[in-house]
C-alpha cells in the first residue's frame, strides 16, 4: 500500500493512452468541491515543467479560477454590459462599443481569453493599419483591449495581460492650427451675417467646446453677473434595442453582401456604402420600436473641472440680450410648433442645433472668409487659448478659462506665433548686447589727432 500524498502535492503518472499526466491540488472551487487541475505532456520532463509552472502561480496566488475561459468576443461583451458602463460616460462607452464590434471581435474574437498570445494582437494591428485605419485609432483600439484584459487579470481569468507585451502603433500630436487675430476677425464677420453668430462669438471667444456650447442654456446663464455655468453639453448618442431579440428586430435592415462597384442606392452618402453586416448583426437599433438611450441627449461634462463658471466678456452682454429677444420673437412666431428645450442656441422650432449640421456651417464660413481648412477644435478651443496668450494673460489664468485639470493640458493648446518669437529674441539681444554706434569717416585732420600720431611713431623707434 502506497503512503498517502500530504495535502496539496501534485500526482504525475504515466497514463494508459500514452500520455504523461499531471494532476495539480489548487485549492476548492466555490461550491466546496476540490479543484484539481490538470496538465499532460508527452515527455515526463514535460509534464514537470507544466505542473511547477501551475503550483508557482497557485503558491503565489496568481492561478487563473477554474472553469472553461471565455472567448474575446464574450468577454469584451460582459465587460461593456456590466463593468464599463458603470465608469465611462455615455458618448465614450459608445466609442468602445464601436470599436469593439468593428475591429475587436472580427480581428480576435474567437480565441479563448487564456490562450490570447501577443502575436494575434500584433496581427491585428497590422491588418487594421493595411486598411487604411490611421494609427491614433489603432492605438484607440489596443488601449480597449488593454483595459479590458486588465480587469480579466484582476479576477484571475488569465494569467498575463498579454497587451502590455505588446507595442502599439506610435501616433504623432496633432498639431494645433488656431485662428491667427484676423483670421479670427474674418471668420466673426463671416458669421455676423446669420442667425447663429453669438454660438460662433461664445466658440471662438471664450474657447467652449461644442458640446458645451451647443448644450447652454438659459437657467445657466447669469447675464447679471456676467457668467456662463456649463453644467450640461449636447451629444449625439447611438441608439441601443430596447426589445427582446435584436437581430429579428433589424432583419430587413440586415445587408451580409458588400455592394457592388457603382452602386446606386448609397450614391448621396458622404462616406459611401455601409460596411456589411457582421454575422448575427444585432445592429439597426435606430429602426427599433422600442429604442432607448440614442439621438440628441444633454449629458454632464466630462470632469468637475469642466462645469466651473466662466466670466462672459462684458461686450458680450448686449449681444446675449438681443440674441434672448430674437428667440422669444422665433417662440411666438413658431407658436404651438415649438419645443421648449431652454437652450441659448436653437433652431426655429426650439429644438437644439444638430451637431452634424453646426459642424457643416463651420465649414461654410471656412470658405465664406477665406481660410484654409482646418478642424473646428483648432478655430474655437485652440484659438482662444491662443490670442489669451498672445494678449498677456498668464498660462495659469488660462487654465482656468479653459477649464483644463493640469496646466501641461493647457500648454499643448497654446500655440507660439513666430512673429511673437522673432520680437523675443530682438529684445533678449538688446538686453544682452550693446547697440553698435555708428561712425563716420573725417577728412580734417585735427592738432590732436597729429599729436598722438606722433606719440605712436616715438613709442615704435
Amino acid at each position: 500500500m502506497s503512503p498517502r500524498k500530504p495535502n496539496m502535492e501534485s500526482s504525475i503518472y504515466f497514463g494508459a493512452d500514452g500520455w504523461w499526466h499531471g494532476r495539480v491540488t489548487m485549492g476548492v472551487k466555490d461550491d466546496g468541491s476540490p479543484d484539481r487541475r490538470h496538465r499532460r505532456a508527452r515527455t515526463e520532463a514535460e509534464v514537470r515543467r507544466k505542473v511547477r509552472e501551475l503550483e508557482a502561480l497557485r503558491d503565489k496566488g496568481r492561478a487563473p479560477r477554474a472553469g472553461r475561459k471565455p472567448t474575446v468576443e464574450e468577454w469584451m461583451t460582459t465587460y461593456l454590459t456590466d463593468i464599463a458602463s458603470l465608469k465611462l460616460k455615455p458618448r465614450s462607452l459608445d466609442d468602445y462599443w464601436s470599436k469593439t464590434r468593428n475591429d475587436i471581435i472580427p480581428g480576435i474574437g474567437k480565441h479563448r481569453l487564456d490562450k490570447l498570445a501577443p502575436e494575434h494582437l500584433e496581427r491585428m494591428y497590422r491588418a487594421m493599419l493595411d486598411e487604411g485605419h490611421a494609427p491614433s485609432h489603432v492605438l484607440k483600439v489596443h488601449r480597449i483591449l488593454s483595459r479590458a484584459l486588465k480587469i480579466a487579470h484582476r479576477r484571475r481569468l488569465i494569467v498575463e495581460n498579454v497587451a502590455t507585451l505588446v507595442d502599439p502603433p506610435t501616433v504623432d500630436e496633432t498639431e494645433a492650427n488656431p485662428f491667427t487675430t484676423e483670421e479670427a476677425k474674418a471668420f466673426l464677420e463671416a458669421a455676423a451675417k446669420r442667425p447663429t453668430f453669438m454660438r460662433w462669438c461664445v466658440g471662438v471667444g471664450m474657447g467652449f467646446r461644442q458640446g458645451e456650447t451647443l448644450g447652454l442654456r438659459w437657467p445657466y446663464v447669469d447675464l447679471e453677473n456676467e457668467l456662463f455655468h456649463p453644467q450640461w453639453q449636447l451629444q449625439r448618442l447611438t441608439w441601443r434595442h430596447g426589445c427582446d431579440d435584436p437581430q429579428a428586430c433589424g432583419a430587413r435592415f440586415h445587408r451580409f453582401e458588400p455592394c457592388p462597384p457603382g452602386c446606386a442606392v448609397h450614391r448621396g452618402y458622404k462616406r459611401g456604402c455601409p460596411k456589411p453586416c457582421p454575422k448575427g448583426c444585432k445592429g439597426h437599433a435606430r429602426a427599433c420600436p422600442e429604442r432607448r438611450g440614442g439621438g440628441l441627449v444633454f449629458t454632464r461634462p466630462k470632469t468637475k473641472k469642466s462645469r466651473n463658471a466662466v466670466p462672459i466678456p462684458p461686450p458680450f452682454i448686449p449681444y446675449l440680450r438681443a440674441h434672448k429677444a430674437q428667440q422669444e420673437e422665433m417662440r411666438v412666431a413658431a407658436g404651438e410648433l415649438w419645443q421648449d428645450h431652454g437652450v441659448v442656441f436653437s433652431r426655429p422650432d426650439g429644438r437644439p442645433l444638430d451637431p452634424r449640421q453646426d459642424w457643416e456651417e463651420f465649414k461654410e464660413l471656412l470658405e465664406e472668409a477665406g481660410i484654409d481648412d482646418r478642424r473646428l477644435y483648432d478655430g474655437s478651443r485652440h484659438t482662444a487659448g491662443t490670442i489669451l496668450n498672445e494678449l498677456g494673460v498668464d498660462m495659469p489664468t488660462i487654465m482656468e478659462i479653459l477649464r483644463h485639470t493640469q496646466i501641461s493640458q493647457t500648454r499643448r493648446y497654446v500655440k507660439g506665433r513666430s512673429h511673437l518669437s522673432k520680437d523675443a529674441m530682438r529684445r533678449m539681444g538688446d538686453h544682452f548686447m550693446p547697440r553698435l554706434e555708428s561712425t563716420t569717416e573725417t577728412r580734417t585732420e585735427t592738432q590732436t589727432s597729429r599729436a598722438e600720431r606722433a606719440r605712436r611713431r616715438r613709442r615704435i623707434r
